[in-house]
């Protein structure tokens, strides 16, 4: 299989180093926002976003998510609530890269500062369209948060923002944001070390074609019923074209992630023999008792579900 391609060895300090700055930073900083009698929202516009912020931000700044948990992101349509709460915060994260199509009428009659958390990600475009012939351009995929290595832009971005925002408090952003980042580097290393040790190549089969920054990362072949914004999710020439490939590639299991319908994946697995496996998550982190509750764990079970399929 090809080698894969992260390039985040572990560095620095270690985590245990880490934890004693952000605890020194936070006994020593100055008092929270709220305390000084000041508004400090920042409202993202879906729970992985606000979940990155959140652990930046620490107790110095209130963080809340548009769409609520369990919620498919792309084509949420934000509530008059949702509105209001925009109108309120002081600054507003969006992943960009085409991720929230209404993102723009969402924003308008609000003057918080907005600040795309992609600013400085290298953006892949997706590998094909199932069942479909194109010509031209393929569009982008905006789930660049898959991936441990880019998520650490992700951390630059909104430390930038927050810091800039709330300057009093620029070092507690920055001791979280470093502590983060280790562990970001730490998921990074393991995964590539694991996918190292897997002998072939591994095939990452999913409904919706979200993973191209993991896969590029951990060197997997992806492929997928439908891409991001289909017209037409789940359609029988997408549906055959899974069919086709799994059978080609013997491909043992395949996924499907845990906001999308998992009809289509069924017939796919039901027509090949494979196995279904546990759902993926990607656009939302789940309810505090479920699989991922935090973003960190949405990495590590992502990679541990795919990769334990062929170890």
């Amino acid at each position: 299989m090809p080698r894969p391609r992260i390039s985040a060895p572990v560095s620095g300090a270690p985590l245990l180093a880490a934890g004693a700055l952000l605890l020194s930073a936070s006994a020593c900083g100055q008092s929270s926002p709220a305390e000084r009698g000041e508004s400090a929202e920042v409202v993202a516009t879906f729970s992985v976003l606000a979940d990155i912020a959140s652990a930046v931000a620490g107790d110095r700044v209130a963080v809340d998510t548009i769409t609520p948990v369990g919620a498919e992101v792309h084509e949420y349509d934000p509530s008059p609530s949702d509105v209001a709460a925009a109108a309120e915060a002081e600054l507003i994260i969006a992943n960009g890269l085409g991720l929230e199509t209404w993102f723009e009428q969402f924003i308008q009659h609000g003057d918080a500062e907005v600040i795309t958390a992609t600013e400085d990600v290298e953006a892949q475009r997706i590998t094909h369209i199932p069942g479909h012939p194109h010509s031209g351009e393929l569009p982008t995929d905006p789930h660049a948060w898959i991936s441990p290595v880019q998520a650490m832009s992700y951390v630059d971005t909104i430390e930038a923002a927050l810091a800039e925002r709330w300057p009093q408090d620029a070092e507690h952003f920055s001791a979280n944001a470093e502590q983060y980042r280790q562990q970001l580097r730490q998921i990074a290393a393991d995964a590539a070390s694991r996918a190292e040790q897997i002998d072939g190549e591994i095939f990452l089969v999913t409904c919706e074609g979200a993973f191209s920054y993991l896969a590029n990362d951990l060197g997997m072949t992806e492929h997928y019923l439908w891409p991001l914004n289909a017209e037409n999710e789940g359609t029988p020439q997408q549906v055959q074209a899974q069919i086709d490939f799994v059978k080609q590639h013997q491909v043992p299991v395949v996924f499907c992630e845990s906001t999308v319908p998992t009809g289509p994946q069924e017939q796919v697995a039901e027509s090949t023999g494979a196995e279904l496996g546990p759902p993926l998550y990607v656009d939302s982190l789940s309810e505090p008792d479920g699989d991922v509750p935090s973003y960190l764990d949405l990495l590590e079970h992502n990679i541990d579900t795919v990769l334990s399929a062929y170890e």
